[in-house]
C-alpha cells in the first residue's frame, strides 16, 4: 500500500511538472533535431550570395566520374557547344553497344528505335513534334549539350546519365542519323 501512495504522489508532481509555461523555451533534448542545420543543394554561395559551380582545379582527379560542364545554357552556349566539344571516347563495339543500351532505356521512348522520332510517346500523341535525326544539323557536341541541358520539350538527362554515358548515347545517335541519310 505504501509503494501505491509513492508511485500516485510521483505521477502528481510528474503532472504538475509538465503543465509549465509552453511559452518560454524548455531544454532541449537533441537540438539538432529541432532546429536543423541548412544545406544548399544547388551549389556552392559565393560571398556576394550568387550560386556558382566550381570547376576543379587544374591537375586534380575528379570523383566518380564527375566532370564539369562549364558552357551556358543559351543559344550561344548551344552555338559553342557545336562548334568546340568533341567526343573524347574512342569510337569502337562497346561503347556503341553501352550507347544502344542506355539509348533505347532515356531516349527510344520518344525518339524511336531509329531515331526517326516516332517513339511510343508520339505514336500515342503524348508528344508531338519530335525530331528526326536526319531533319537536323547535330554534331557531337550540340547532341551532348541537349543531352545536358535540354531543348524545348526535352528535359536534361544530365542527373539520369555519367559523363562516360552521355558521351555513349552521343556516339549512338551519331551512328543512328548516319543509317536515316
Amino acid at each position: 500500500m505504501k509503494s501505491l501512495k509513492i508511485i500516485l504522489a510521483l505521477v502528481i508532481v510528474a503532472s504538475f511538472a509538465s503543465c509549465n509555461n509552453k511559452r518560454t523555451p524548455q531544454v532541449q533534448y537533441m537540438p539538432d533535431m529541432y532546429v536543423s542545420v541548412p544545406y544548399d543543394a544547388n551549389g556552392v554561395k559565393s560571398a556576394g550570395g550568387v550560386v556558382v559551380n566550381r570547376i576543379p582545379v587544374a591537375g586534380t582527379v575528379s570523383r566518380n566520374g564527375i566532370v564539369a560542364y562549364d558552357i551556358p545554357d543559351t543559344n550561344e552556349g548551344y552555338e559553342k557547344a557545336k562548334a568546340e566539344l568533341k567526343n573524347p571516347l574512342e569510337a569502337n563495339e562497346k561503347n556503341l553497344e553501352k550507347g544502344k543500351e542506355l539509348y533505347d532505356i532515356y531516349c527510344a521512348s520518344c525518339h524511336g528505335k531509329k531515331g526517326d522520332g516516332n517513339g511510343v510517346l508520339s505514336q500515342r500523341d503524348k508528344f508531338n513534334g519530335i525530331p528526326n535525326y536526319k531533319d537536323r544539323d547535330l554534331n557531337s557536341g550540340n547532341i551532348y549539350h541537349v543531352i545536358m541541358y535540354g531543348k524545348n520539350l526535352m528535359g536534361s538527362h544530365a542527373s539520369q546519365l555519367r559523363y562516360q554515358e552521355r558521351w555513349q548515347v552521343v556516339q549512338y545517335v551519331e551512328k543512328l542519323r548516319s543509317e536515316l541519310k
